[in-house]
């Protein structure tokens, strides 16, 4: 008998750790002796913390599906924001490809303007070889030498 008084006081004093432990999970507050007897004695605690656990999920859920909501209307925002970088991306590739023939022609012209500044270079470099032959023969005829002395060398010799 003795054990069986043990036994169910053990039970019991379980039973009111846990509906302690409910009423606290609950209300936040920890429940004073009195109303922990009251509940356990009207066997109210069980419909108290129902109500109060649905009522809390209601809240909680309320509150989980607005996180929800917020974290979708989040990713739809982002959605957006990439289809509007797609677009962008997409709109420089068309301007990219209709530019291309006209980079590809300001590189032809850029290569032909090379090659004649070149060609330029290399006429330069001749005419001032001439320019320089001119002015030696002029000088020489304007000191009176006139073709004397030159040993018969005719112009086309003098200027190459």
């Amino acid at each position: 008998m003795n054990r069986f008084n043990d036994l169910r006081q053990k039970m019991n004093s379980k039973y009111r750790e846990t509906v302690q432990r409910r009423y606290y999970t609950v209300t936040g507050e920890n429940p004073n002796e009195k109303i922990l007897d009251n509940l356990i004695a009207t066997g109210e605690s069980e419909t108290f913390l129902q109500k109060a656990i649905q009522e809390q999920d209601r809240g909680h859920v309320m509150d989980t599906i607005m996180e929800i909501q917020e974290m979708h209307n989040a990713v739809k925002e982002m959605e957006k924001n990439l289809r509007e970088l797609h677009q962008v991306f997409m709109d420089m590739a068309v301007l990219v490809q209709g530019q291309g023939k006209q980079l590809n022609d300001i590189e032809s012209h850029v290569n032909r303007a090379n090659s004649f500044v070149r060609g330029g270079t290399q006429q330069l470099e001749v005419a001032r070889k001439y320019q320089r032959n001119t002015r030696k023969i002029i000088s020489a005829r304007r000191q009176g030498r006139g073709g004397v002395g030159w040993g018969g060398v005719g112009w086309r010799r003098i200027l190459i």
